[in-house]
């Protein structure tokens, strides 16, 4: 199968910086750990590259202890690109840090830079729409802003909203194909996936949710065997990576990579 939404030719990673010790975490559940991340990461872009896609890993911003986090810096579009304005404070510069290397791709790049607050994690884009979630990291404001430069780019947007306590939209679901999404039974019970294929992370393994489908791949934090066996029994093609140091700071999977 092949649709913009799972089908990439590029992506873009960012190694992992010293200082992923002072990065963001709801819960402090114990410092990550640099090496055990780095080799995490080395193994998530094999994965990427294993599909014949061009992958650029950046380097480090010790600046920026949540910098390995690029999806929340922008929205890759076929059509440009959109820098994202983080909720978090402390990630704005990380976008212009990001915004010449998209430059290098994009003859189209747009800025959320009105008082709108947005990060990429809360937003899917399924076959038919962009889904948004509103967060303590996007606003109604942010939202109204990507929508303006979606819809003239022909995508249609549609707000929802993400359950307290979760800190992304994309925490609690996935796309596996164009009409298909993996969800926490929680996120689905909202009814924001109404007239899609929803398939549920089993109960306990709600952290499973946060996965990527990449080409012809769908790559899934380790650890979450009844998830996992799951896809493998619907015709997925699952790869496995450690998320055991990157969990510690809330990251994901689609967290890790920009894919267009």
């Amino acid at each position: 199968m092949s649709h913009p939404s799972i089908t990439f030719a590029h992506a873009i990673t960012r190694q992992p910086a010293k200082s992923i010790v002072d990065g963001l975490r709801a819960v402090d559940v114990g410092a990550p750990d640099f090496d055990g991340m780095m080799r995490a990461h080395d193994a998530y872009v094999a994965a990427l590259r294993s599909t014949g896609a061009d992958v650029r890993v950046l380097g480090p911003l010790e600046a920026f202890p949540d910098a390995q986090f690029v999806e929340d810096t922008a929205l890759c579009l076929p059509q440009g690109a959109i820098l994202m304005h983080p909720g978090a404070p402390s990630r704005v510069g990380e976008v212009q840090e990001m915004a010449p290397h998209l430059a290098n791709i994009y003859t189209d790049m747009r800025s959320i830079t009105g008082g709108g607050r947005i990060e990429g994690g809360d937003i899917l884009v399924t076959g038919r729409e962009i889904l948004v979630g509103l967060s303590d990291r996007t606003n109604t404001a942010g939202v109204a802003e990507l929508e303006q430069i979606a819809n003239e780019w022909g995508h249609r947007v549609r707000t929802v909203i993400t359950p307290p306590g979760v800190l992304h939209f994309k925490t609690d679901c996935s796309l596996m194909d164009p009409e298909t999404i993996l969800s926490t039974q929680q996120l689905d019970a909202s009814g924001c996936f109404d007239g899609y294929r929803v398939l549920h992370v089993p109960r306990g393994e709600e952290a499973a949710a946060n996965a990527i489908r990449f080409n012809d791949l769908v790559i899934m934090a380790d650890g979450f065997p009844r998830t996992a066996e799951m896809l493998d029994r619907e015709g997925f093609n699952v790869v496995q990576i450690d998320n055991t140091d990157c969990a510690k700071l809330d990251g994901g999977m689609s967290c890790l990579s920009l894919r267009f």
